[in-house]
């Protein structure tokens, strides 16, 4: 063995052992998600993602990101992602993810996130992203026009949670595969390099809101791409319109069935009832129980009221939070301040790892 490389593998095994260290040696877990400022943050956002974060902040290190990198795998007018940007984090404080508890940012001031994902698309197979629904669900027919960043982003996603060795995410029915990509590469990653470095990551699938549908097709996901706005409730629709959009949501004509085994075949019916239990804090079956027989006009009439009794205020102070601009730019940069502490030195361990040189 020549010199280099005794000294190289020296250095793997001392990095293997601080890290073997650091990892026996800190007892809270990490959580890490994100979300894209394009459009607007809907209902299917805030009962998916965002309401389960204000609860994670009090059991685990919680670092919440605005992934703009990801929102330009698609063309973004420069204003209006800046403004997104601030609209979410908004979202996120207006909701009760609490900057004192939790790290908030926007991921582009974070430069770490972006030279990982580099590193990342030399570990990634192409037949791993090949595989990959969500690219060809996004890119269509058109999928040679679409962009490199929206191809190789699964590795971008990868990138932001080991960039903190997060141990959970938590993770919508639709972005299981991206978490199992995230898995895969870390395992490449230390098996290429002989090291135990980046842990195992669970998903946190979490409520029974995990999926929130359409207003006005049961069948597909509430979108804030969805050409119709009668489709989602926005986190900037006022009282007055949360409460129409409720009302006018598509059901059918059959009273409302005894137990959630009556939903079958039956979307719209099964995703109200889903949202209202998400909102009420009650199971499917209990709010079927309680509204056994009757017919929508009631059920909608009531579920309006609740949409607005715990929406309202969160779109009231989102709306308030974003007009103060000062204060939300402040959050972020503190936030990026907080992550980019600790996402440089496990960047510098990959560094290490990886065989670059040291400036």
């Amino acid at each position: 063995m020549s010199k280099v490389t005794r000294n190289r593998t020296t250095k793997m095994t001392e990095t293997k052992s601080s890290s073997t260290h650091a990892k026996s040696s800190s007892t809270q877990e990490r959580v890490f998600s994100g979300v894209q400022p394009s459009g607007n943050l809907t209902l299917g956002n805030y009962l998916g993602a965002i309401r389960n974060w204000v609860g994670l902040q009090q059991d685990y290190e919680s670092i919440f990101c605005v992934v703009d990198l990801h929102a330009i795998t698609v063309w973004q007018e420069p204003e209006v992602l800046r403004n997104a940007t601030r609209e979410v984090a908004a979202g996120m404080i207006a909701s009760g993810v609490d900057p004192k508890q939790s790290i908030i940012f926007n991921q582009s001031q974070v430069r770490q996130h972006a030279e990982l994902a580099w590193i990342f698309n030399c570990v990634a197979r192409l037949g791993w992203l090949n595989r990959m629904t969500q690219f060809k669900e996004k890119a269509g027919k058109n999928k040679e026009r679409a962009s490199v960043g929206l191809y190789v982003y699964p590795n971008l996603m990868a990138a932001d949670i080991l960039l903190y060795k997060a141990t959970h995410v938590p993770v919508g029915e639709d972005q299981k595969q991206h978490l199992e990509l995230t898995r895969d590469i870390a395992q490449k990653f230390n098996s290429d390099y002989g090291v135990e470095f980046f842990p195992d990551v669970e998903p946190l699938i979490l409520g029974e809101a995990t999926r929130v549908m359409s207003l006005r097709d049961g069948t597909n996901k509430m979108s804030k791409s969805d050409p119709s706005d009668m489709s989602r409730i926005n986190l900037t629709d006022d009282r007055d319109t949360i409460a129409k959009k409720i009302r006018k949501a598509r059901t059918d004509a059959e009273p409302l069935p005894e137990t959630p085994d009556g939903l079958e075949g039956r979307p719209e019916a099964k995703n109200l009832i889903t949202i209202f239990g998400a909102l009420a804090g009650k199971s499917s079956a209990e709010v079927c129980s309680q509204y056994a027989g009757k017919g929508f006009a009631d059920f909608k009439r009531d579920l309006a009221d609740l949409s607005v009794d715990v929406l309202g205020p969160i779109t009231e102070e989102m709306k308030r939070l974003t007009e103060e601009k000062t204060y939300v730019d402040s959050v972020l940069r503190e936030g990026a301040d907080k992550a980019a502490a600790i996402a440089e030195p496990i960047l510098q361990e990959i560094h290490e790892i990886v065989g670059f040189l040291k400036p």
